[in-house]
């Protein structure tokens, strides 16, 4: 990919990403106002429920279709690009068939065996219509990921939140009336007509886009499903093995948490502060490195099939260098300002109080899910899956001993345990592979030192201040500037 269309691609999924990070905060806000604290955490367990069923078809069609499409425009020819659209769309849909009839038929006992909240079946049921829309449209996203054009896949998941939050503020308030129950049913009806309209979009923008295809060579390089299967499995079998243990622990950490003295309903609003309110903040300003992991795998893919592998090695190091530089000033912000957000954004003591301790794992997050997201480029998806389901296992056994006894510090353990433990597994495994060695201390600990010196210089000069949102932004725009500026020389040599 030439650097004008890699640089233009990854300033539109990051603006895309910030701006939709930002909607789902707001949004996250005035659904915490809407339904509270335990509907938060309703919506947060049926969604990973949802997440469960969705996996089989969104995690390892995209790349495997990103993957094979990217080498077909290289070495084949357009036949053999529909053939691969073709019987992605046909596994894709086969597969949503039978999520989608599992969810429709058994939400009752999903709720009521699994769950144990009758409140959730009629969301199970509603979300199982938005199944075979998102099979599509991750089949069409994988493509347009291998044709390098950032701009559909970005507007369309740009429609879908629109679309998302003007139906879920309406339908919330028509089904507020039923309860948490029916406020929750209407946030999942405004996801499933959201999927439905992203779907259309995103296949239109296909049909136009497909009629601009120009192939060098008439020789189709796809030879069969096999090859799509090899690929697909291994990360959808990592996925789903992932949601379901996930699945598992989502459900079992309010129950440990009602252990551990309080009611469930308590227990619940908790859930809700860690998975609904602190992690998708500390999540906010990984965008732009969401936006370099989306563009990369095509790119690792390239890489690999020319055999060139200090293109890998270069795009690696860049990449793992900047992601680290973001985390740690971003991890030392939340940390010094974390109590005050979660008060001022959720009005929530339990949010700011989980960002702060939380906010010291915000480098290794970013770099492991990086990490992650290279390592599938390489086609290293079995590594993946290995890691993913042997953190999952530790998070299970460790809540069922740690959180019925230690409560919400229990579970701070838990996530500082899980996070060292896959950032060491994938990012190891990464440098071992790509050859890249990074200093200990002048591209580690001294960028912690640094961020964490200026962060609390200024957190000091600005105590005064009494405004939060000018705290906040004085806070950030002093400390990161100043901090970005004692690497910016680094970045400028970096990708030169």
């Amino acid at each position: 990919m030439k650097k004008t269309v890699f640089i233009k691609n990854a300033a539109i999924l990051t603006s895309t990403g910030t701006i939709l990070r930002l909607a789902g905060i707001f949004f996250k806000v005035w659904l915490a106002s809407s339904i509270g604290g335990e509907g938060i955490g309703l919506y947060q367990l049926i969604f990973s429920v949802y997440s469960l069923f969705s996996a089989l078809f969104v995690s390892g069609t995209p790349i495997a279709v990103t993957r094979l499409c990217a080498t077909e425009f290289i070495t084949g020819s357009k036949e053999g690009l529909c053939r691969i659209l073709r019987r992605a769309i046909t596994v894709a849909l086969f597969i949503a068939f039978i999520t989608f009839t599992l969810l429709l038929f058994g939400s009752d006992f999903i709720a009521e065996r699994i769950l144990s909240d009758k409140r959730a079946a009629l969301s199970i049921s509603i979300l199982a219509f938005s199944l075979p829309f998102m099979a599509v449209s991750s089949v069409i996203k994988g493509y347009f990921a291998a044709r390098r054009k950032a701009g559909e896949n970005s507007l369309a998941v740009l429609i879908e939140q629109a679309v998302r939050i003007i139906f879920c503020i309406f339908l919330v308030k028509k089904f507020a009336i039923y309860g948490i129950g029916g406020a929750v049913a209407g946030v999942l009806a405004g996801d499933t007509i959201s999927e439905a309209v992203s779907c259309i979009y995103i296949c239109i923008a296909y049909k136009y886009d497909s009629k601009k295809l120009e192939f060098k060579n008439n020789v189709e390089a796809f030879k069969g499903i096999s090859e799509f299967i090899r690929i697909t499995v291994p990360i959808t079998a990592s996925r789903y093995s992932t949601s379901l243990l996930r699945t598992a622990e989502n459900i079992l950490m309010p129950k440990s948490l009602a252990k551990s003295g309080g009611d469930y309903s308590s227990a619940l609003s908790v859930f809700g502060a860690v998975k609904g309110m602190a992690l998708p903040l500390l999540f906010f300003p990984s965008s732009i490195l969401n936006a370099f992991s989306s563009l990369l795998i095509p790119e690792m893919s390239d890489a690999l099939a020319l055999k060139k592998p200090y293109i890998i090695k270069n795009s690696t190091e860049k990449v793992l260098t900047t992601t680290w530089l973001i985390g740690v000033i971003f991890g030392c912000y939340f940390f010094l300002c974390g109590e005050k957000l979660g008060l001022f954004i959720y009005s929530s003591a339990d949010a700011g109080y989980l960002i702060k301790v939380l906010a010291p794992l915000v480098p290794l997050m970013y770099a492991d899910s990086i990490s992650d997201g290279i390592l599938k480029g390489l086609d290293r998806q079995k590594h993946s899956f290995i890691t993913a389901t042997a953190d999952s296992v530790l998070r299970i056994i460790l809540i069922y001993i740690f959180v019925p006894i230690y409560s919400v510090t229990g579970f701070i353990i838990i996530m500082y345990i899980s996070n060292l433990f896959t950032f060491i597994l994938n990012v190891g495994k990464l440098l071992l592979i790509t050859g890249v060695k990074p200093k200990l201390f002048s591209d580690i600990i001294f960028p912690v030192l640094s961020a964490f010196a200026l962060c609390t210089l200024f957190d000091g000069a600005f105590t005064f201040i009494k405004n939060d949102i000018l705290y906040f932004a004085l806070m950030l725009i002093f400390s990161g500037g100043g901090y970005f500026a004692i690497y910016f020389k680094k970045l400028i040599n970096l990708y030169r």
